[in-house]
């Protein structure tokens, strides 16, 4: 089991190239993936995000990139040919209007001019960056799922502990259940005597009127689905991605404690109704960290 939170850091320095990555995940219905990084690796945020959907299933994640490049670099010199004739044109426009002016007007002294000529570095990453890019990302994701992994396995040990005081609550109610109509006979007999001031009882339509009570709120069915549902719970707690499913048969569970609540019509099977239901929104709760 893996939760949807963590984190997981990388780092390469070799060759003048100093690069970080760091990842960090939230829960989160679907994939998301939201890249930071310098401009160098725009060109590689879908490698970015397809080596994290590699990993990952759902979840949040935020993708930190730094880099310090320090290799030493040919640079490419742009000459701005239009900005050059414009300053050559105007010295001579000025050699026109001052005759007598000293004219110290070179090629060299053009370069000098702003605009004029400037050094320009690729605007894309090299192979080596992409090295460094990839191994960096590799380690960050590896020390990711390992954090998320200790983390899922902290919800697994969390949500099996409750789903064994639902078991302790199923098993209370499966050993009330048979009284509650026993109960309703014995109250609606009393009421049949005192109403009826010492007339003899119809044992039949009283057997009747229980016989319908039972049949009305008989909830074996409910409880024989919730042991179910315990077993699949422990199952699907042995795979590694398992939240959809979890989070499915949570609401089976939910489906089935509302059922027994509206048709057990007894204050003790009420209370521990509710009660189950308390502890399996805290299920629900962990299960939305689960991937």
């Amino acid at each position: 089991m893996l939760s949807m939170t963590g984190y997981g850091r990388g780092e390469y320095r070799e060759g003048g190239i100093e690069l970080t990555v760091e990842i960090k995940t939230v829960n989160n219905r679907y994939l998301d993936v939201s890249i930071k990084s310098p401009r160098v690796f725009i060109a590689c945020e879908d490698v970015i995000r397809s080596a994290v959907r590699e990993k990952m299933t759902r979840g949040h994640a935020d993708v930190f990139i730094s880099l310090s490049d320090k290799r030493e670099k040919c640079k490419t010199l742009y000459l701005d040919e239009g900005t050059a004739k414009a300053y050559a044109d105007a010295a001579r426009r000025v050699k026109q209007m001052l005759p007598d002016a000293a004219d110290d007007f070179t090629v060299t002294s053009v370069l000098r001019y702003p605009d004029v000529i400037r050094a320009e570095e690729s605007n894309a990453a090299d192979g080596e960056l992409l090295t460094a890019l990839t191994a960096a990302l590799d380690t960050a994701l590896d020390r990711l799922n390992a954090m998320r992994e200790i983390e899922g396995g902290k919800l697994a040990a969390d949500m099996l502990a409750r789903m064994k005081t639902v078991e302790g609550y199923v098993a209370s109610i499966t050993e009330r259940a048979p009284q509650v109509a026993e109960n309703y006979r014995s109250r609606l007999e009393a009421k049949m005597k005192k109403l009826l001031e010492g007339v003899e009882v119809d044992e039949g339509r009283l057997l009747t009127e229980v016989a319908l009570f039972s049949d009305k709120s008989n909830i074996d069915e409910e409880l024989t689905r919730l042991g179910s549902h315990t077993e699949q719970f422990r199952q699907i707690c042995t795979e590694k991605l398992v939240g959809r499913k979890l989070d499915f048969l949570v609401q089976e569970f939910n489906r089935e404690t509302n059922t027994i609540c509206s048709k057990s019509n007894d204050i003790e099977v009420t209370r521990l109704g509710l009660a189950m239901k308390n502890e399996i929104e805290k299920i629900r709760e962990q299960v939305q960290n689960v991937e």
